[in-house]
């Protein structure tokens, strides 16, 4: 299943009929001759827009070729009206970039003022309530805008999946979970669809699916990707009849849309009657830019979702977790990564789902079982049904901690925090890291608790926060919140 969009980029260039076409046109071929040296491809509209008879024309143009997102090329001053509704015919991802002058020797039939024209491009895209991406500072030469459409492809992969995706929930949260409920209201309103289904229904279909035929092929899928962490190799029959399960489920059930997520109830019946936790299985979706979020988490799912959109790779969701030991920090991390106090780092925990590709390759890395529900389902004795987590210490490297959320006041709100995960042997089990994040403290008090965020976050590898901020933003979320530094205060910041 393809699950992530491919963004096919085009292009429109416009003009305003006082200036000379060839100025709007010529800048144009300038922009997509840098973007091929970029590697971007990007279709070139061969209409230059004067007028709307123009702007319909162009927009036709590029949705025949197959385009899904959209850049407008303000060449010269540009046409406000006509420029501004192709952001409302074409239906897709629009951004709005301006063109720079070119020489200081050529400022009478060569200076184009789209500087100016830009001021008003965004004014009339107000007027009419159309929304757009438009850069930090959308003026530049070729190579300049060439880089700023490159910043738009994750921006553009994140709004053509959310349009088009569904959530699929199996089960009621579980109890002293509520953290996880959020009103749905604000998905449907930015275009998310939801399926909520019984965990029964769920169990029917993976009962129906116990003698299916793909099963051998996945089991020696799953051998080959744990190697020698497959510690319980009788466990992964029934692993892979769930995979296959619920990947049957999405095909089925997504009905109009084109993306699929979940989020599903795993505890306390799930392992019981299912013969397993599902958690290896969730990872191996989520490898695939399918996440399945735990305990029902619906906004997790989602933020899971756009994060493997924008980053184009595998995503995970932890509970921000436990603190880091003070011996720990005082012999393993003190002084040897920059300047991270104690309150700075914290460990990002979760039983089992972080794909194995995010993992350390270690003796401890692989398929165990779940300790916390084993000494409450089990009685902490041999494990059985509690088997199938994915364990392991998180690999080192640039993460961006975030969560889009409904908050209990019933308005959308979201938090990017920039980080890494340390090289820093964490001792415990789960897949468990060491994350450090400039100001945690602060940021933890201030946004996490203040403005009432359940434990899940999402985590996206490397560093997205830009492209996150542009995707909540677009998406009209009031509140966003990151972690600010020192010299600035949070609202609800004692000053004294």
């Amino acid at each position: 299943m393809n699950n992530i969009p491919e963004v096919k980029l085009g292009i429109i260039a416009v003009s305003r009929d006082c200036f000379p076409m060839s100025l709007s046109e010529n800048r144009r071929k300038a922009v997509v001759a840098a973007c091929n040296e970029k590697g971007i491809s990007v279709f070139e509209a061969q209409t230059v827009v004067e007028n709307e008879k123009d702007g319909l024309k162009a927009v036709d143009e590029v949705i025949k070729t197959g385009c899904n997102a959209l850049v407008v090329f303000l060449g010269n001053f540009g046409p406000e009206t006509p420029e501004t509704l192709m952001a409302r015919w074409f239906k897709g991802p629009v951004m709005y970039v301006a063109a720079a002058e070119d020489s200081g020797k050529d400022l009478v039939n060569g200076r184009g003022d789209a500087y100016c024209g830009m001021l008003n491009c965004s004014y009339n895209l107000g007027l009419r309530k159309i929304k757009a991406i438009i850069p930090e500072y959308p003026v530049g030469d070729p190579k300049a805008i060439a880089q700023m459409i490159e910043e738009f492809i994750p921006v553009a992969r994140s709004l053509i999946g959310v349009k088009n995706l569904k959530i699929i929930g199996f089960g009621p949260r579980p109890q002293d979970f509520l953290a996880c409920n959020a009103p749905i209201k604000w998905l449907f309103d930015i275009g998310v669809e939801i399926e909520e289904n019984s965990e029964l229904d769920l169990l029917v279909s993976f009962k129906a699916h116990k003698d299916d035929g793909r099963i051998a092929g996945i089991v020696k899928e799953m051998a080959d990707e744990l190697g020698t962490g497959n510690q319980y190799p009788e466990m992964l029959n029934r692993l892979a009849q769930f995979e296959i399960t619920l990947l049957d489920w999405a095909e089925a059930h997504k009905g109009s849309r084109d993306y699929v997520a979940f989020a599903d109830k795993c505890w306390p019946a799930f392992p019981s009657e299912f013969g397993f936790v599902p958690c290896y299985v969730n990872s191996r979706l989520a490898s695939r830019g399918i996440p399945v979020s735990c305990e029902v988490d619906i906004y997790g799912a989602l933020s899971e979702y756009i994060g493997a959109c924008v980053s184009g790779d595998a995503v995970t969701l932890l509970d921000i977790n436990n603190t880091v030991p003070s011996d720990l920090y005082q012999s393993n991390i003190k002084g040897k990564y920059g300047d991270y106090t104690l309150n700075d780092v914290f460990m990002g925990f979760h039983c089992g789902n972080t794909p194995i590709c995010k993992l350390k390759k270690e003796k401890n890395t692989g398929l165990k079982y779940q300790l916390i529900m084993n000494r409450g389902l089990e009685g902490g004795g041999t494990p059985d049904f509690t088997r199938g987590t994915l364990e392991g210490d998180i690999i080192p490297g640039d993460i961006t901690f975030f969560r889009l959320h409904g908050a209990p006041d019933g308005a959308l709100q979201a938090y990017i925090a920039q980080g890494e995960v340390l090289p820093v042997a964490t001792g415990s089990f789960g897949g468990i890291g060491v994350f450090a994040i400039p100001e945690m403290a602060r940021f933890y008090r201030h946004v996490l608790i203040a403005k009432r965020y359940p434990h899940h976050g999402g985590v996206v590898f490397g560093k997205h926060g830009r492209s996150l901020f542009t995707v909540f933003n677009y998406l009209g979320v009031p509140d966003i919140a990151y972690n600010q530094p020192k010299c600035a205060l949070y609202k609800t910041e004692n000053p004294f």
